[in-house]
């Protein structure tokens, strides 16, 4: 019992640091600039996930769902 109010209590520690926005280390600069790019990414912007990299998701398979037509090419085997 005790050991899962201690392992309780270190989880709750752990998850309870402060949020802050980043910033390079000191001394440290960001990134350089990638190739085309007309200047170096905030690191909000380098956090954030592009939609190729996370697609959105399309709920609409249900409203737009249409009956399969027949396949031409899907004969039984010869004998």
């Amino acid at each position: 019992m005790k050991r899962l109010v201690v392992i309780g209590l270190v989880l709750a520690l752990a998850a309870c640091g402060a949020a802050r926005d980043l910033k390079p280390g000191t001394g440290e600069a960001l990134p350089v600039a990638p190739y085309g790019a007309a200047a170096t990414p905030s690191p909000n912007q380098l956090l954030t996930a592009s939609s190729q990299a996370r697609p959105s998701r399309s709920d609409e398979l249900l409203t737009s769902s249409q009956e399969r037509q027949g396949n031409e090419f899907d004969l039984p085997p010869a004998n």
